[in-house]
């Protein structure tokens, strides 16, 4: 599913990246884990076509991703990644059900299925009472699955997730890190997990740890 080969990145005279290569497989959980510093973010971040890279290649479910220019690299991105992060950064203004729809919009899905696809999705999550109600009104597990329904409303080829858990507290960060192995089940699902949670760390089919800019494992 995800292929890179020699990724290197560097910001000014500081190399971030210094040559990294790896294989990801379809369904597979992957974590990376490593100091603060190391490099992890800035992976993902490439890996996900967030950022480029300053050498190497990136293969995304068969595409190489530094043949597609900014406007094709959008598109690509809205279509085959999914994005979870520390913070949910739901629209506020907006109900869970809105939300969740955004990205199928900006696919130009059309909205009766945008809405089905998005209920779906809610429903999985056990949000289905929850689909009329803004972030306000729910609680800080509720906007984290919510903000996973929004990464998977697109079914996209791969989840990408930086610290999926930081935010929430024990009990709300385990059942998130069940949840990766649910839609992994029902999805067969592909899901890199940057993370500090040794206990997610370890659930993971596989873990890279990274230091130095490079991967020690």
């Amino acid at each position: 599913m995800i292929k890179a080969r020699d990724i290197t990145k560097s910001y000014d005279s500081l190399k971030v990246l210094k040559g990294i290569s790896l294989d990801i497989s379809r369904g597979e959980i992957v974590s990376i884990t490593g100091a603060s510093g190391a490099g992890k973010s800035t992976l993902l971040h490439i890996l996900s076509t967030l950022d480029r890279a300053d050498g190497g290649k990136v293969m995304v479910d068969g595409i190489d991703t530094g043949n597609l220019n900014d406007r094709k690299l959008a598109e690509f991105r809205n279509k085959k990644i999914g994005f979870v992060f520390q913070f949910h950064h739901l629209l506020p203004e907006f109900t869970a059900l809105e939300n969740v729809c955004i990205p199928a919009f900006i696919a130009r899905t059309g909205k009766k299925d945008a809405e089905n696809r998005a209920k779906q999705l809610l429903d999985f999550l056990n949000l289905g009472d929850r689909a009329s109600h803004k972030p306000s009104e729910l609680s800080g597990g509720e906007q984290q699955r919510v903000a996973v329904a929004r990464a998977l409303v697109n079914q996209p080829a791969v989840l990408m997730a930086d610290e999926p858990s930081g935010n929430l507290d024990s009990a709300n960060a385990r059942q998130l890190h069940q949840l990766f192995f649910d839609l992994r089940k029902q999805f067969h699902q592909t899901i890199v997990i940057v993370t500090h949670n040794e206990e997610l760390a370890e659930m993971a089919d596989r873990r890279l740890v990274m230091k130095d800019g490079l991967l020690t494992d």
